[in-house]
């Protein structure tokens, strides 16, 4: 019996060996076990990583040469380490420490050891190379940024790191991947392929000949160039105005969805996040808590849009049959509801229709407007539902499948937003009514903003924002090609659009209009509160401004968010105007406003809340 189990034993494990070795030799990838032969030796070819233009065709980003000193633990033996540590201008201490983290990541595998080389530095050390076994210089290139503009719209690249790798086998220890802006977002069109050269070691690991007479050897495919929607004189304008502000601003083309001007302010000239200083200079942005100058606040600044929320208000109502152009009401400065509670408002009293409601930010008008289409149901929850889905319909409440690397959602709250809040209480308008003025629960983006004011615009519909215009032998995505309709009648958007109209001839952006050009916008004031020693605590309100221009045919849609900069024409409405002047002129006549917005500073604003003194707001 014992003969008999030892004998299947022996046959079962000579199957195991048999089907393992057939398994190696005849399914096996080729590449794969190339990569893993410890007696071949990888050499990897960079390709040129793909140039980016703006819409007009500037060049913005193009390429450096660089060479990385790399490094094979295993094989490093014998060396002078002080003479080597005084070539690269290291410490001892820094070479231990890279050593080890390289031997860690593979002992046999080649690894970055120094990173960006100068010119210089590479000219000299490349003749002493031959005295330090188990090191190499790999050339490679750098972004080289011919514009010191846009770095939150270009982005960086840095090193793949593990998890880029784990996520991306393509990459390797020591490549570089694009981490942000359109180098993260698109990273496989810019990248292009590396090529590889196999090259067989014998026993002492010195190079013999090309693998295979180098039938598997790859050469390099060089990154597409991309031209992108930015226009950048535009967007240098737009940071320009926006310096010693913090904020965002974007800028959209109706007929196409391309995005014009993204500015986040602070911003930073791109060239910092490149060469051997770009850890430190990435430490120090990154350690800006108060400006936080590496986060796109034009896409990820979630904020209360207040009074240019109302023009959807509006259209909501509308929509829904509940107002027409003869609906009027009497305000009196306070719109009351619930019993003694009250809104106050800011437009100076009197009657009030569709077209002053808009163009005087009549809060009492909205208030009224908005409970009407509530309460055109019986149901609040049911009611909710279809005034959420009108506004949603704008692009609001949800992300918008651009090709921008970051976004945020925003919030347009539904019924059952409300009922999970309420689940005791028969909630209706008055519970919401916060929403009919921009407040409240709703919250969105910059570029959300922006993107109804292009449908407003294009009286009802809009295409998604996108930073691509064109790609080098490819075609762009359809998607930002496609239309998207809202829900909202065509018929509905006149009357709107002439109220935003009448915001600039004689409502609240009466002395912000521009010669020569029929601007449609809305001032708006949001509520700004963080926490001090965890007590909630009030700042300085944002200021916000949306617009398009001209009225007829526009060319520009655009939202401007100045944190901390008080009601909406005060910064936000002059910076539209200026932005709008210079994309559509070509240049600014309104010179003294330029000048006041150029010398403004509101750092003192920002800082407020860590003087660790009482300040005060709305001033």
């Amino acid at each position: 019996m014992r003969k008999l189990l030892l004998f299947s034993i022996v046959i079962l494990v000579g199957i195991l060996f048999i089907t393992r070795l057939f398994y190696l030799q005849v399914y096996s990838n080729k590449a794969y076990t190339i990569y893993e032969d410890n007696a071949i030796r990888k050499v990897f070819h960079y390709p040129k990583r793909g140039y980016v233009y703006d819409r007009n065709g500037e060049l913005l980003v193009a390429n450096q040469p660089s060479y990385d000193v790399m490094i094979i633990p295993r094989e490093v033996k014998y060396i002078d380490t002080l003479e080597f540590c005084s070539l690269l201008k290291i410490t001892k201490e820094d070479y231990i420490k890279t050593y080890n983290k390289s031997y860690r990541y593979s002992p046999r595998l080649p690894s970055v050891f120094l990173a960006h080389l100068s010119k210089e530095d590479y000219a000299f050390l490349s003749e002493k190379m031959r005295k330090y076994k188990g090191f190499y210089i790999q050339k490679r290139s750098l972004r080289d940024y011919q514009t010191s503009i846009g770095a939150n719209v270009l982005g960086f690249i840095a090193e793949a790191n593990q998890r880029d790798i784990k996520k991306d086998p393509y990459y390797k220890m020591g490549d570089l991947i694009g981490k942000q802006g359109v180098e993260i977002s698109y990273e496989k069109v810019l990248r292009g392929i590396k090529g590889v050269k196999f090259i067989q070691k014998d026993r002492f690991n010195r190079d013999i000949s090309s693998y295979k007479n180098g039938d598997f050897d790859t050469i390099p495919i060089a990154g597409k160039d991309i031209t992108i929607t930015i226009d950048a004189k535009l967007q240098a304008y737009g940071e320009l105005l926006m310096q010693n502000k913090m904020g965002g601003i974007v800028a959209i083309e109706p007929s196409t969805g391309e995005i014009l001007s993204l500015v986040s302010a602070p911003s930073y000239n791109p060239n910092l996040l490149v060469g051997r200083k770009r850890s430190a200079n990435y430490t120090k942005l990154h350690n800006d808590s108060i400006h936080l100058p590496l986060i796109d606040k034009g896409l990820l600044r979630m904020h209360e849009p207040g009074s240019p929320f109302k023009s959807l208000i509006a259209l909501a109502a509308l929509q829904e049959g509940v107002i027409d152009l003869t609906t009027t009401i009497t305000c009196t400065g306070e719109y009351h509801y619930g019993g003694k509670r009250t809104i106050r408002c800011h437009c100076g009293t009197g009657r009030r229709n569709l077209n002053s409601g808009i163009s005087q930010s009549c809060n009492s008008y909205f208030a009224t407007t908005y409970r009407k289409t509530i309460d055109k149901y019986d149901d609040a929850s049911h009611a909710m539902d279809a005034w959420s889905n009108h506004i949603k319909s704008f692009g609001l409440g949800d992300y918008l499948n651009n090709d921008l690397s970051v976004g945020k959602k925003g919030n347009i709250p539904n019924g059952a937003y409300y009922d999970k809040w309420y689940p005791d209480f028969k909630w209706g308008s008055t519970t919401t009514i916060s929403n009919a003025i921009g407040q409240g629960e709703i919250l969105v983006t910059p570029i959300q903003l922006a993107n109804v004011m292009a449908a407003i615009a294009n009286r009802g519909f809009y295409y998604t924002p996108h930073i691509i215009k064109d790609i080098e032998g490819i075609s762009i995505p359809e998607k930002y090609k496609t239309l998207h309709q809202t829900t909202i009648d065509k018929r509905h958007f006149e009357p709107v659009i002439q109220g935003l109209y009448d915001v600039y001839n004689e409502g609240t952006a009466w002395f912000l209009k521009v010669p020569g050009i029929e601007i449609c916008g809305k001032t708006g004031t949001a509520e700004n509160f963080i926490k001090i020693d965890g007590k909630r605590t009030q700042l300085t309100d944002h200021s916000i401004f949306v617009a398009f221009a001209p009225k007829e045919n526009p060319k520009i849609a655009i939202a401007i968010l100045v944190e901390n900069g008080y009601f909406g024409a005060r910064w936000a409405g002059r910076i539209a105007s200026l932005m709008i002047e210079k994309y559509i002129k070509g240049d600014v006549t309104l010179k003294q406003m330029e000048q006041l917005v150029l010398n403004k500073s509101l750092e003192e604003e920002y800082l407020k809340p860590y003087s660790g003194k009482p300040f005060k707001i709305n001033q």
